[in-house]
């Protein structure tokens, strides 16, 4: 007999799995300097550390869904694990600068099948109306790991070595894969289908070369070879892909689920959180360092209670959701998160640090509440056979909502520079780039006003009303 229930265990590995992938994003820019200097490698360099990853994680991210379908989730799942684990040692280990970046694509390629496995295994063994209460534990890979990600990077990079913020994942991946391997449940689809290969040979190229042109193009410019090729390159495929998934009958991307109201308009909503609180999160720390001149360890806990704030809201938002609806909750927390970022804009040299600590905190708090809200509603009609396949697109979406925001951001902060006498932006470029990352939670807003409560009713903690259940039994049985 199994010591603990299966709840509890797809919590706990859900969790500290997704932990370790969302840290690892954030964890290597602190580092990158000091690698670069380990490696004697010009500074050009150092963002393939990253690319790499990136790319890898974009390429298997869309097959992660027909990968746990066809070939069982918890399999899929551990595999996924152990890679990530395995190459984090390897990171560690790297003896030149092309070793890290192969081990680094090799650990992107494990993030990129965790995170919608992961959240598949979840959402099946979570019904929906019970998706509120553990949005609770929901928040620590989402709102803990990214803060925390810069204070253990500055930690182990100034007291140990940058190797120490690879070598940490290893013991917590050992445990996690042991447990998952004795505990978790197997899940396979019988109606899984076959590969879907015209999809991932759009795929594979398409979405790597969109995230490439989103993360190099603020760099090396929009205008360079290199960046418009990979930009206009990804472009086409992926408007390929959506031609040709829309007519294949088992698709890597089912964008046909987007055609349920709740689906579909909380991905938009999702989309456009994740590039402004994303844009945010790399605007704010860089004009904190560059600008007002503080180091990289007072930003990341200058920059920490906005995590404070999303997890003290993951423990009120299902409350607040049953007695909101999503409709009111999520556009009046993304509302006034707007208001918060532009207040953020206004920060100056003599801006007094608490005041920025509590807009931070109080902009984690009602963000908390709309991604919370969120992430708990969007799969309230998506059927147990749907679900692989709608957590892979849900995540593709967020991911390059991610890129695309840090991209404009990027974007805005370059334009700006050129009206100003030196070759780096000056505080008022900051400051548009910070209102820019507002304007990507208004266009969240305008969007959440059009949430039906009636339709995500399974997603709001209470139990759906009869007609509801019987839209849902039929969904399931198509």
């Amino acid at each position: 007999m199994r010591p603990f229930n299966q709840r509890t265990v797809v919590s706990i590995v859900y969790v500290t799995a997704m932990f370790m992938a969302a840290m690892d994003a954030s964890v290597v820019n602190l580092a990158l300097p000091a690698i670069m200097k380990e490696f004697q490698a010009p500074p050009p360099d150092a963002g393939i550390v990253n690319i790499g990853y990136l790319v890898s994680l974009a390429v298997c991210l869309p097959i992660a869904g027909w990968l746990g379908d066809r070939w069982g989730t918890k399999r899929i799942f551990l595999i996924a694990l152990g890679m990530f684990t395995a190459a984090s040692l390897l990171c560690g280990l790297a003896e030149h600068l092309a070793a890290l970046n192969l081990f680094r694509i090799i650990q992107g390629a494990g993030g990129g099948l965790i995170t919608p496995v992961g959240m598949a295994i979840l959402f099946r063994t979570f019904p929906p109306e019970e998706r509120p209460k553990i949005s609770r534990v929901l928040v620590l890979p989402v709102a803990v790991a990214p803060a925390l990600g810069p204070i253990i990077s500055g930690f182990f990079t100034d007291q140990l070595s940058w190797r120490w913020i690879f070598f940490i994942n290893v013991p917590i991946g050992l445990i996690i894969l042991l447990v998952g391997l004795l505990c978790l449940d197997e899940h396979t689809e019988s109606d899984a289908g076959k590969f879907d290969l015209p999809g991932f040979l759009l795929s594979a190229p398409g979405m790597p070369l969109a995230v490439f042109a989103l993360s190099r193009g603020p760099a090396d410019g929009f205008g360079s070879p290199a960046v418009l090729a990979a930009g206009v390159g990804g472009l086409v495929l992926l408007t390929a892909l959506v031609f040709v998934e829309l007519r294949t009958r088992h698709p890597l991307l089912n964008l046909r689920l987007l055609a349920d109201r709740v689906f579909g308009m909380m991905s938009i909503v999702s989309l456009f959180s994740a590039a402004g609180l994303l844009g945010m999160l790399y605007v704010f720390p860089l004009m904190y360092q560059d600008v007002l001149n503080h180091s990289a360890l007072d930003t990341a806990l200058i920059t920490f209670p906005e995590a404070l704030g999303l997890m003290l809201a993951s423990q009120l938002m299902p409350r607040s959701l049953s007695r909101l609806g999503p409709r009111r909750l999520i556009s009046s927390a993304l509302l006034c998160a707007s208001v918060l970022f532009g207040l953020l804009s206004l920060t100056g040299p003599g801006t007094n640090p608490w005041l920025l600590r509590m807009l931070l905190f109080l902009a984690g708090f009602f963000l908390g509440h709309a991604v919370g809200a969120v992430q708990v509603t969007s799969f309230a009609n998506i059927p147990s056979a749907s679900m692989g396949r709608a957590t892979t697109l849900f995540n593709v979406q967020n991911r390059l909502g991610s890129a695309l925001g840090v991209a404009i951001m990027s974007c805005l902060l370059a334009v700006m520079s050129r009206h100003t006498e030196g070759a780096l932006p000056d505080l008022a470029a900051y400051r548009t780039a910070l209102l820019g990352a507002a304007g990507f939670l208004i266009a969240a807003f305008c969007f959440a006003l059009g949430i039906r409560d009636a339709d995500a009713a399974p997603g709001m903690g209470a139990r759906s009303s009869s007609s509801a259940r019987d839209e849902r039994a039929a969904a399931s049985s198509k």
